[in-house]
């Protein structure tokens, strides 16, 4: 017994170090975030910026465009990855992620809608900003109405008698082909601003990132992750069973639902700002999951940590590999995360499920 619960201390105790690590890393990366551009700043001139010793040129170039960005890298991480975690937990699917459940094709879907028929974005002549969101509180609601509508279509499969994984991941599958399709003919009927708005959009690219859009984010996302991190307990229970749940006395319909919706909002703010960025809600939590195990406590914030460093990476590389040329995060998440994930489907020796 007691060799039991030393090993269940050390078991403890090495989840600690793994968020701890997680902390540090994300810190290290956001630093080099800020160091890393196509200006040359320097670590000085950095650390100057934030005690007021630097010229203009580089407190904007820190201030306005590095650091919003960094920030915004690490929150959009953050909601996309708590949101597959907390999606794969309550439909007990390894599958589950706000992409292969269509949930972020129809946040696209919804965003893409407000653009061309509320005019709601345009295009600018940067490229380094091809979008500008010109009121980023309609696109945020109708990213939002698309994806509960999709997640209302995954509800109602999962009522259905007898609906496995495989019939719930086949339906995210139609639900994102649907949406995707919608958002096609919005392309059609666009404009030539609209369109090329939309298609850029789509990418999925941080290069929009401001304060506006990260304090709106903030609003947001954190909440959502209080929620999931306050229902841990919970989705313990759901990874035992609805059963097993519901003689816990967890009212199961009622966090399932709710998570579904809060992970739907969380995925609708960070696609609505960003565009479709894959793998992350998707990879992610199964990485965290080979270290953590099914441990909600453990595991839904070291997935949202993890998450935040692995767009941050990301954007940092997409910014960096072919400089001054800044390419859409979207496609650096999609190359890194799909060797990944199938790295972990050879790899995997036990399931979690």
């Amino acid at each position: 017994m007691n060799k039991a619960i030393q090993s269940y201390k050390k078991q403890i105790i090495g989840k600690r170090i793994f968020l701890f690590l997680g902390f540090l890393l994300l810190l290290i990366f956001a630093i080099i975030g800020m160091y890393l551009g196509a200006a040359d700043l320097g670590t000085a001139k950095i650390f100057s910026v934030f005690f007021g010793e630097a010229n203009e040129v580089s407190r904007q170039i820190i201030l306005n465009i590095r650091l919003p960005r960094v920030l915004s890298a690490i929150l959009a991480g953050m909601a996309l990855s708590i949101a597959g975690a907390a999606m794969q937990s309550i439909l007990r699917n390894p599958l589950g992620s706000p992409f292969t459940l269509g949930i972020s094709n129809a946040a696209a879907f919804g965003a893409a809608l407000a653009v061309v028929f509320f005019g709601a974005g345009s295009t600018n002549s940067s490229t380094s900003d091809a979008v500008l969101i010109e009121n980023p509180y309609l696109i945020t609601v109708c990213a939002f109405m698309a994806s509960l509508l999709a997640t209302l279509i995954i509800l109602l499969v999962i009522k259905m008698r007898d609906s496995s994984p495989e019939t719930i991941i086949l339906t995210g599958i139609m639900a994102g082909s649907l949406f995707m399709a919608g958002t096609t003919a919005l392309q059609f009927f666009a404009n030539d601003v609209e369109l090329s708005a939309i298609v850029f959009w789509t990418f999925g690219d941080l290069g929009r990132a401001g304060w506006s859009e990260f304090f709106i984010m903030l609003l947001v996302i954190v909440p959502c992750l209080i929620y999931f991190i306050f229902n841990r307990w919970n989705y313990n229970a759901l990874d035992s069973g609805d059963e097993t749940a519901l003689s816990l006395g967890v009212n199961v319909q009622k966090i399932r639902v709710t998570g579904l919706l809060i992970a739907s909002l969380s995925t609708a703010v960070a696609v609505s700002f960003f565009g479709i960025i894959a793998f992350v809600g998707l990879v992610v939590p199964h990485i965290v999951r080979t270290i953590t195990g099914s441990d909600e406590r453990f595991l839904i914030p070291a997935s949202a940590i993890y998450g935040g460093v692995f767009l941050l990476i990301s954007d940092t590389i997409a910014r960096t590999l072919i400089s001054p040329i800044v390419l859409p995060v979207g496609i650096l998440t999609s190359f890194i995360g799909a060797p990944l994930f199938l790295f972990l489907l050879i790899s995997r020796r036990r399931s979690y499920w």
